[in-house]
């Protein structure tokens, strides 16, 4: 699938290693609406501060990323080269600097290998084509081992409406807003008022549920263009179907790129959604499935294939919300191990530690205090994991 009037293209420039894709270039030929959600740890890197300045515009018509240094905690000189590689790619693009969205990721506190970008900013620029968007999606890539990419279309009115997204992720990762990178393009019409809310909306019901290891990045970043080229009816009334039918769209991307990164934790063998229900509030309901999510000892008793029940409801007991332990139960799948407070039994953790095998399973907690239901998606913690970050700047 291609989207009219976008273009992308990936180069080697060397920026950490050798022979590797690992910078990008996304462009629009013309200027596209555009909206972003950002990291909200304190500590930004200088590309994340330049796109939030840059998009309050709501335009934009390219984004340059490129993976092997994040260009965080490097001072003014940060800032410096950011703006820098900007104006390249302005420059050899013929477009105005200001419309040029930057993005980085990789080890925090190295200086940009600005000369990288110098010698190979012509050569990506002459590359542009329609074909290259599965080459982005691997220049992206730092500790990932497969390129996270979806495709989708949808009619809106009577025109077809294209969705491409990619996405980088794989260890620090529990966006709030895991180095998580994400950028979707459709050639959607629609105004930067519902472009902003939809995509605000559908990261929080998505990105905002997942988590490897509790950890928010410096360089977390979602952006979105829309070209307008699908000539559909404008999208500008967050009540009309149209509006609705492409939030409900995106959301859907967006959660198949979260549920992506998740499967590719750094050193994950199982993906799990933790799903709280009965619970007095929604908030209640996912600060408890965050908490099991985020719990060590629970994350390693998945890799384990240990069907250690107790581990979670130590950890919903430490999340902060009020509950009974005496009301609650627990499943595996479809295997109920826990009912009101009490295990059910050997042969219910023999038949719970076979939905452990599984490379993909749920944990279903029910509260029976309420209507409050949430999903976190999490994954196990691995010997490999430890061995990834332990020397990962090396």
């Amino acid at each position: 699938m291609n989207i009219k009037d976008f273009s992308l293209s990936a180069v080697a420039a060397g920026i950490k290693y050798e022979d590797r894709l690992d910078l990008g270039l996304i462009f629009s030929k013309t200027p596209a609406v555009a909206a972003g959600v950002f990291t909200v740890n304190q500590v930004k890197a200088a590309p994340v501060v330049l796109s939030i300045n840059r998009l309050k515009q709501g335009r934009c018509q390219a984004v340059l990323v490129n993976s092997g240094c994040a260009n965080a905690c490097t001072g003014e000189q940060g800032m410096v080269d950011a703006l820098h590689t900007s104006k390249l790619a302005a420059d050899a693009l013929g477009i105005a600097e200001e419309m040029v969205l930057v993005s980085s990721t990789g080890v925090i506190g190295s200086t940009l290998n600005v000369a990288a970008f110098s010698e190979n900013m012509q050569p990506l620029v002459d590359n542009l084509s329609t074909d290259s968007f599965e080459q982005v999606a691997q220049a992206i890539m730092t500790t990932d081992t497969v390129a996270k990419t979806v495709y989708k279309s949808v009619q809106i009115g009577d025109q077809e409406v294209r969705f491409m997204a990619m996405a980088k992720g794989s260890g620090m990762i529990m966006p709030n807003m895991a180095t998580m990178l994400a950028f979707v393009l459709t050639d959607a019409q629609i105004s930067f008022t519902e472009l902003k809310k939809a995509l605000k909306a559908g990261v929080e019901r998505t990105f905002n549920r997942i988590t490897v290891d509790g950890d928010t990045s410096t360089n977390d970043m979602v952006l979105i263009m829309a070209n307008g080229a699908a000539d559909n009816p404008w999208i500008d009334d967050a009540n009309h179907p149209d509006s609705i039918l492409f939030q409900d769209s995106l959301e859907s991307v967006l959660k198949e790129l979260a549920i992506k990164i998740v499967q590719d934790g750094e050193g994950a063998t199982k993906c799990v959604t933790i799903r709280v229900c009965g619970a007095k509030e929604n908030s209640d309901a996912e600060r408890i499935a965050r908490t099991v999510a985020n719990s060590n000892l629970v994350k390693t008793a998945f890799f384990g294939e240990d069907a250690n029940w107790g581990r979670i409801i130590a950890a919903m007991g430490r999340s902060g919300i009020r509950f009974n332990p005496d009301r609650v139960d627990i499943a595996f799948g479809d295997v109920l191990i826990v009912k009101n407070g009490l295990c059910l039994g050997e042969k219910a953790e023999q038949k719970a530690t076979e939905i452990l095998k599984k490379k993909q399973f749920s944990v279903c907690i029910d509260l029976k205090d309420g209507a409050g239901c949430e999903e976190i998606y999490t994954c196990d913690f691995s010997i490999d994991y430890v061995k990834i970050n332990a020397d990962y700047r090396t």
